[in-house]
C-alpha cells in the first residue's frame, strides 16, 4: 500500500470505530508499518485539516471527530479531475490555497479505488503556458477506441480510428493525444477540429505515454495534479 492510500485508509480506520481511539501500535501492526510512520502520517493528515486528536492513558490513542469529516464521497475520477482543472483558474488569486487544501480533503474522502483513478487519470492532463484554461473537452477519461471524423489546418476531413492517451490544453484550446491507427503512430488532435465521435466497444491496449511522446517545441508541458 502507498502513502496515499495509507492516509485514506487512516481515516477511514478512524472514521468506523469513532468515538472510540486507535493506538499507533495497532495502526501499525494493521497497516504493516512502524508505529512511527504511522505517528508521521496521523501529523500530515493533521496538517492537512483532518479533526484527528490523541487521547491520552492506558486506553487512549488517535481519535476522529466524526461530525466534522466526510463520509466517501461519490465523486467519480472524471469529476476530480474537473475540479483540479477548475482550481486553475484560482491562480493569482487569494483563494489558491484553501482550494488546494478543499481538493485534497475531497479527494482523501473518495473512495480508494476511485481515487487511484481520479491519480491515474490526472496523469494524463498537461497544462501548457499560462492563461485561462479553456473548457476541457468531452472526451476525458474515455477509455475505449474511438472513430472521429477529424479536420486538419486546411479542412480536410479524414476518418480515423483513435487510442485516446492523453490531454495537452492549452490557453486557447486543448489537444487529445492518442494513437492513431491510420498513421500507426502518435498523433496530436485539436478537439475543435474532431467533427464528431463515436465509443466503440473496444478496449485498446495498454499504451503509456512517455514523457518524449509530449516533446513540444513551443513549451514543456505541466502535468496536472490532484493536490490542487
Amino acid at each position: 500500500m502507498n502513502r496515499t492510500d495509507r492516509l485514506y485508509a487512516l481515516v477511514e480506520e478512524l472514521r468506523v470505530v469513532s468515538p472510540r481511539p486507535r493506538s499507533a501500535r495497532w495502526l501499525a501492526s494493521r497497516f504493516e508499518v512502524s508505529v512511527r510512520t504511522v505517528e508521521r502520517d496521523i501529523s500530515a493528515l493533521q496538517q492537512s485539516g483532518v479533526p484527528i486528536y490523541a487521547e491520552t492513558g492506558r486506553t487512549g490513542g488517535y481519535c476522529l471527530d466524526k461530525a466534522h469529516t466526510m463520509p466517501p464521497v461519490n465523486l467519480t475520477p472524471a469529476e476530480a479531475v474537473a475540479m483540479a482543472l477548475a482550481l486553475k483558474h484560482l491562480d493569482g488569486t487569494p483563494f489558491r490555497a484553501e482550494g488546494r487544501s478543499a481538493l485534497r480533503k475531497l479527494v482523501a474522502a473518495m473512495r480508494q479505488e476511485d481515487a487511484a483513478a481520479a491519480r491515474d487519470l490526472a496523469a494524463c492532463v498537461h497544462l501548457l503556458g499560462e492563461g485561462p484554461i479553456p473548457p476541457m473537452p468531452h472526451v476525458l477519461g474515455i477509455r475505449r477506441v474511438l472513430r472521429i471524423r477529424y479536420a486538419d489546418r486546411d479542412g480536410t476531413v479524414t476518418r480515423r480510428e483513435i487510442e485516446p492517451l492523453g490531454y495537452v490544453g492549452k490557453p486557447d484550446h486543448w489537444y487529445l493525444v492518442a494513437w492513431c491507427r491510420l498513421r500507426g503512430a502518435i498523433r496530436a488532435f485539436r478537439t475543435d477540429r474532431i467533427a464528431s465521435f463515436s465509443v466503440t466497444a473496444e478496449v485498446p491496449p495498454l499504451r503509456r505515454l512517455r514523457p518524449e511522446d509530449l516533446d513540444i517545441p513551443y513549451g514543456a508541458p505541466e502535468p496536472l495534479t490532484l493536490a490542487g
